[in-house]
């Protein structure tokens, strides 16, 4: 099969497209033949020798990305036989192996593709989807509210402006350049306004006619952020849950005491409950896809071209989710 590869740490250019065994399942796992892998800004970190949040580097050579969606084509011993054939999708954990043309996991992190769900977008809601959908746990949207999305064409930011909309609340989303605040107003936001723009709060109040934000999804952190909760009104929330314009390992988000929020982690995982909050999230994510209610924004490469897409999502020329197809 053809995967991608990394043998040293550094730029994008060290993915390497190469040739390598076919990986063969073990016990209880599957073998799925890949119609579409997610590409996540973790992985450009762990590309270039940072840890970030994940609990350790991989051990080099090594075949990066952690979702994947396809058919299952081959088994382990003792897997259940129900599996070979099926259209599946996969979040693989800190696992490696989702850039290349066949990937192995264990059959309990499959999950069926729902009816005629692409496979791009069920990538895009394995990982993603789940994420949007536990930060918006925090929350109880409604006709009053008045929500303010940075990144709004984002992965996860398009979802959330889905989200919030479908919830009857009123959307500011925020994106960079024209084309970007095109697709969020496509996405369904009252307002749509390119934050680089040095003007854009002063649209974004005018825009709002007297009304001011009561929350906001916060993935930026950086001078957005800064202006962009101080349009927040009394009693407004901030919530955190990552800090793109600083990088994977940030972490220095502008941060208001008894306003501001970091809603990733155990607190998350808490507030959607079970034995299992992550799985919850990835069944409840495809399911929202399935019926429509969310629909992911997807920037698709061939397998083949890693390294732009690496690229490409550093340089913060993407839309929605970046997905390689081999």
């Amino acid at each position: 099969m053809h995967a991608i590869r990394l043998h040293a740490f550094g730029p994008a250019e060290n993915l390497r497209y190469e040739e390598v065994d076919d990986p063969r399942p073990a016990p209880g796992q599957v073998r799925v033949a890949v119609a579409a892998a997610g590409v996540h800004l973790l992985d450009t970190a762990l590309r270039e020798g940072v840890r970030g949040p994940a609990p350790a580097l991989p051990e080099l050579p090594t075949v990066p990305g952690r979702e994947v969606a396809g058919v299952v084509d081959a088994l382990g011993e003792g897997t259940d036989a129900r599996w070979l054939g099926k259209r599946v999708v996969a979040h693989l954990g800190f696992a490696p192996g989702g850039y290349a043309e066949l990937a192995v996991t264990d059959a309990a992190h499959l999950h069926e593709v729902p009816g005629p769900l692409d496979l791009a977008a069920a990538v895009a809601m394995i990982g993603t989807g789940r994420t949007a959908l536990g930060i918006a746990g925090f929350t109880d949207l409604g006709p009053d509210a008045v929500v303010l999305v940075p990144a709004a064409a984002g992965g996860i930011g398009t979802l959330l402006v889905q989200y919030a909309r479908n919830a009857g609340a009123t959307v500011v989303g925020l994106a960079g350049g024209p084309e970007k605040v095109a697709r969020v107003r496509a996405a369904g936001a009252d307002l749509a306004v390119d934050y680089r723009d040095p003007g854009w709060p002063g649209t974004v109040r005018a825009g709002l006619g007297g009304r001011v934000p009561t929350v906001v999804f916060d993935g930026v952190g950086g001078e957005v952020t800064r202006e962009a909760v101080a349009l927040l009104g009394p009693g407004g929330r901030h919530l955190v849950f990552g800090w793109s314009a600083e990088g994977v390992v940030g972490g220095r988000g502008y941060l208001v005491d008894g306003v501001s929020e970091q809603v990733l982690g155990p607190a998350m995982l808490s507030r959607v409950g079970g034995p299992d909050p992550l799985r919850t999230l990835e069944e409840r994510a495809l399911a929202e896809a399935a019926a429509g209610r969310l629909v992911p924004a997807v920037t698709r490469f061939p397998l083949a071209e890693a390294a732009a897409a690496h690229r490409a999502l550093q340089g913060r020329g993407t839309v929605g989710k970046v997905v390689l197809e081999p």
